[in-house]
């Protein structure tokens, strides 16, 4: 995700940096343990309108049933919106750690999921993506966000990624 065009420029170097920091191990372990949490908090504090962590990436609470306990989940995630209020693009990278994170297992199993989608909650359902489809759109996350390269290179699994479609209301 490079900085916008006509973007002052201490925007952009304020990108690669977070960009920097997000691609490093010290990150990976522990930002699944903070980030995650505070998004949490934030979205809840504010009825659903804010992600904290999308002031750098855009966000989705995704809400999706768990494979084994059946119960609601909730997890907030960065996405490439597709085509804006209709398809979002998630990645299973789990901060280049070497299991895949369990909301990717819970779409496996039941892909029918909701997002909070900047204050609205919309049905979606999930696919796997693979082939072709897959390396489209993971050439396009890796110009989105570049630090998904190096989680892949430290990790020997691939990294799932997801298309959501909004479903029916």
């Amino acid at each position: 995700m490079g900085a916008a065009r006509g973007a002052p420029r201490g925007a952009a170097t304020g990108v690669r940096l977070v960009q920097k920091i997000s691609a490093t191990r010290l990150f990976a372990r522990t930002a699944p343990h903070v980030i995650p949490a505070l998004d949490r908090g934030v979205h809840r504090l504010t009825r659903g309108k804010v992600l904290l962590s999308s002031r750098m990436l855009p966000g989705v609470v995704l809400t999706s049933t768990g494979a084994r306990s059946g119960l609601p989940r909730r997890t907030p995630l960065a996405c490439m919106p597709e085509e804006p209020g209709t398809s979002w693009l998630l990645v299973g990278s789990n901060f280049g750690r070497t299991d895949h994170p369990a909301w990717t297992g819970n779409l496996l199993a039941r892909p029918e999921a909701s997002i909070s989608w900047r204050g609205r909650d919309l049905p979606v359902t999930a696919r796997l993506l693979t082939g072709e489809e897959r390396a489209a759109a993971w050439t396009a996350l890796l110009a989105f966000w570049p630090p998904y390269a190096a989680y892949q290179a430290r990790v020997e699994r691939e990294i799932r990624v997801f298309r959501l479609t909004r479903a029916p209301d």
